[in-house]
């Protein structure tokens, strides 16, 4: 089957940034039962609500993408609550999906499960052979302990769960509050308003050495769906493009996509994150056929475009909130 015809979906967290993508993708595929429950009315923390979601939707496949996510900041700010709801969420979703006899759930995981120094490229053998970079610690943690389930629940109750690793996302409709947001829009959001302010100096975390790869958001959504249609197998799959590039140099690509010409400043009292990020997606391609086809080049162009079409909206719904 090379479709989603017939099958009823459903996705946690398919009104968000990665969720809404997905949702995308699996209508391009014949979806056309496709079940998103919003947190006011579905709260995946809490068990009861979580077993009630189950029994009405009755999901013949579930992608598990809602998550309590954000930038160092967010992580260092919330290492708690980037703990607990993750892990409940994860945890609540999987047992509901086996005593609902759920015929399969992909899990998405995340980059931030990997050790701090894990050998460049990373590989999924790698996961377990240090401690995640501290700042984002909790939240990797959570989702690495899904992996652990998902792997014991298939091997006590023959539950069909899959677990993917996905490297940091980007592109239209990802979130660009400078307070929770990652890396890619934050820089986006701060160069197009310190270019409209004609500004002389644009001020950014670290020191510009780390290095990270990055996924642009539909590349992710056609990769998950490629795994959840063809992938069946125990073993967690990472989910990337399998370059990385260097903050400083990122810093300098989307400010000439956004035409800033000021100085950038790097503010070394705030913590650079993980050294290094790159994966081997060399298993992605050989279990389930998936390769990226954005560039980075071409994917920041299409993002810098969505924000400056959708900045005056953003702002007016983060007024809206201040006010509320």
């Amino acid at each position: 089957m090379d479709d989603f015809s017939g099958r009823r979906i459903l996705v946690t967290g398919g009104a968000g940034f990665l969720g809404s993508h997905v949702v995308d993708a699996l209508r391009a595929r014949g979806a056309t039962d496709v079940v998103v429950p919003r947190s006011r009315d579905c709260d995946l923390t809490d068990a009861t609500a979580t077993e009630r979601l189950f029994r009405e939707a009755r999901p013949d496949l579930v992608l598990h993408l809602a998550a309590r996510v954000g930038g160092i900041g967010a992580n260092r700010r919330h290492p708690g609550t980037f703990f607990h709801d993750n892990m409940a969420m994860g945890l609540h979703v999987l047992e509901s999906a086996r005593r609902a006899g759920t015929p399969k759930v992909l899990v998405a995981g995340t980059i931030c499960a990997y050790p701090k120094f894990a050998p460049v490229p990373f590989r999924e053998e790698d996961l377990w052979n240090g401690y995640p970079e501290e700042t984002n610690a909790p939240y990797g943690i959570a989702k690495k302990a899904l992996l652990v389930m998902a792997q014991a629940y298939r091997a006590e109750f023959g539950s069909n769960f899959i677990v993917l690793f996905p490297v940091n996302l980007y592109g239209p409709r990802d979130n660009f509050d400078l307070e929770d947001s990652h890396v890619i829009p934050a820089m986006i959001r701060k160069f197009v308003e310190a270019e409209a302010r004609g500004e002389p100096h644009v001020v950014l975390w670290g020191d510009g050495t780390p290095t990270r790869e990055f996924l642009f958001v539909e590349d992710a959504a056609e990769g998950l769906v490629q795994a959840a249609l063809r992938y069946d197998g125990a073993a967690p799959v990472n989910l990337g493009a399998g370059f990385e590039i260097s903050m400083a140099s990122l810093a300098s690509t989307i400010a000439e996509k956004v035409g800033y010409r000021g100085e950038l400043v790097w503010d070394t009292s705030r913590p650079n994150g993980q050294p290094r990020r790159m994966l081997d997606v060399s298993r992605a391609k050989a279990y389930f056929g998936f390769e990226a086809r954005t560039s980075l080049d071409g994917g920041l162009a299409r993002t810098v475009a969505w924000y400056r079409a959708h900045r005056a909206e953003i702002q007016a719904a983060e007024a809206s909130r201040e006010t509320a």
